[in-house]
């Protein structure tokens, strides 16, 4: 697989989407979503501009054609069959030829991230780490995984009883099949990434390790081997976002995670992810979010009720 530079260095501002084209509410999405990439990328002349979706993963198979993923900071040819992973919070793009076919799958993370934690923690790394993988075209990854993209539109289009619980366990499935391709496929077609890709993805490591501990942005500089300003540099070029927003974005996720999946009191919580207290936690939390954290959880349980 190819990987070329990007276009250009300059800050960028990076939109935040539930679903491309459409802007991202504040307080929650769909649980999934599925579409056949025929079906949108011709209302945009078949690019698909970078953009980011806060909370939603996306794995897309391209059956037929080609194109360009835009990852991050780097932008890889594609050839059908291929697969891509785009975590929560990662900036993409694609460029398609219009002979592309293939399907993606769009699916709430933290949902996914608590089931996994229970069945399979080693499948956390896939969840979070951006993936695009030309596959052998003798068809037989493909015919592994159209099954369960069949079985997840199926489940979509559905609309019954216990949609949510069936959908996200098919892409729970679907996920243990793209790890297991990752193990098998990475090591033979991954290219050497750049140093600015490398020094990203180590951030997003060091962030989700340390993010129970509040590290300022000076500490996660140093463990880089650069300066806070370069670290800011760093993420404003490449992801359109300050570095400090980048820390606070992961903080939020877990919290909101927490909130929704867990019995853990709000002061619990707080005292986890490192604030002094529940009080400045609830304050950096209404900031961001625009709710106190117990009426996000509230809210949320909510509208899982009724799912």
């Amino acid at each position: 697989m190819q990987r070329h530079p990007p276009s250009s260095n300059r800050t960028r501002r990076i939109p935040n989407y539930a679903m491309y084209g459409d802007n991202a509410p504040a307080g929650g999405s769909n649980m999934f979503n599925f579409e056949w990439i025929p079906e949108r990328s011709p209302l945009y002349d078949w690019e698909i501009d970078p953009h980011e979706h806060q909370s939603l993963i996306q794995i897309l198979l391209m059956t037929e054609g080609q194109g360009n993923a835009l990852l991050d900071d780097a932008r890889w040819h594609l050839r059908a069959p291929a697969l891509v992973v785009v975590p929560a919070g990662r900036v993409h793009g694609f460029e398609f030829n219009p002979q592309v076919n293939g399907v993606v799958v769009t699916a709430a993370q933290k949902p996914l991230e608590a089931m996994a934690r229970i069945v399979m923690p080693e499948l956390l790394s896939t969840l979070r780490k951006p993936l695009a993988i030309n596959l052998p075209e003798q068809g037989r990854y493909t015919a592994g995984l159209m099954p369960l993209y069949l079985s997840i539109e199926r489940e979509w289009r559905l609309a019954a009883t216990g949609q949510v619980a069936a959908g996200l366990s098919l892409i729970t499935t679907l996920l243990v099949q793209v790890a297991r391709l990752n193990e098998t496929l990475e090591p033979a077609i991954w290219p050497a990434l750049s140093r600015k890709t490398l020094q990203l993805e180590k951030l997003r490591n060091l962030i989700d390790e340390h993010i129970r501990h509040r590290w300022s942005v000076a500490q996660y500089a140093e463990q880089l081997g650069i300066s806070p300003g370069q670290l800011s540099r760093l993420t404003r070029e490449s992801l359109g976002k300050s570095s400090i927003d980048l820390i606070n974005e992961r903080v939020l996720i877990e919290a909101q995670r927490e909130l929704i999946y867990t019995n853990a009191s709000i002061k619990q919580i707080a005292d986890g992810l490192g604030f002094e207290d529940e009080s400045y936690f609830g304050r950096f939390f209404r900031k961001h979010l625009g709710v106190s954290p117990q009426a996000y959880r509230v809210q949320e349980l909510e509208r899982l009720s009724q799912d």
